[in-house]
């Protein structure tokens, strides 16, 4: 009888796949200010963490293993389909990577990161030109750029959930709501009132269900 394969253990699939995804956010986000270094590294934090348990060592199936054996007898839990728990709890078959959680966390992705790129192009030119971000999905919501990264984590939160980043994931929101407020009050101190415009007519994170075309400040001193 063949032993049961385990595919864990494989430190440079981790070290490569934080890499590629604290890099791809970096070129998008750009880090600046110590707020946005506070922002990026939480993000960065629960990448490693993600990547570590799904190529290096499985904590969460280590802990949750008598549960998972009783409840799954036969399934091999230290090869990789397994730690899609989402899918091995529902009691799918086939493969992970074509069911609904897999693809709808690709769609979050891509979400995420395109929100990114778009808020860092409109707010980079804002900075330079000492203006309030008003275009693009600033015209949507006032921080768009946290609500990418909030993003980006459920998104893998549904490909690959584990103890350590489900525990991680409401702290790093409120992290996120916190320094949005700060960033506010410093707006607020610069703009003034152009900024209280702004952001009377412009929700923090929800977008209005209704389009509301009223007039928003662009470029403000």
């Amino acid at each position: 009888m063949n032993a049961p394969s385990n595919d864990y253990g494989l430190w440079g699939l981790v070290a490569l796949n934080s890499v590629i995804f604290v890099g791809f956010a970096y070129s998008f986000f750009k880090p600046t200010t110590l707020r946005d270094w506070r922002s990026f590294g939480a993000y960065s934090a629960f990448v490693v963490a993600l990547f570590a348990e799904m190529y290096g060592f499985p904590l969460t199936i280590y802990l949750l293993s008598g549960w998972l054996v009783s409840k799954f007898p036969g399934v091999n839990l230290f090869g990789h389909d397994a730690g899609h728990l989402w899918w091995l709890v529902t009691g799918q078959q086939g493969n992970p990577h074509f069911g609904m959680f897999h693809l709808l966390s690709f769609v979050l992705l891509f979400a995420g990161f395109t929100l990114l790129s778009n808020a860092w192009h409109v707010l980079y030119h804002a900075q330079r030109r000492h203006h309030l971000a008003t275009a693009g999905p600033y015209r949507l919501v006032r921080h768009p750029q946290y609500i990418g990264f909030v993003a980006i984590m459920f998104g893998f939160l549904l490909q690959w959930p584990t103890l350590l980043t489900l525990a991680m994931f409401p702290v790093l929101v409120v992290m996120y709501i916190r320094l949005a407020i700060s960033e506010e009050r410093d707006s607020e101190a610069a703009f003034g009132d152009a900024w209280r415009a702004y952001a009377a007519a412009t929700p923090r994170f929800i977008p209005r269900l209704s389009r509301d075309d009223r007039a928003r400040p662009v470029n403000s001193h």
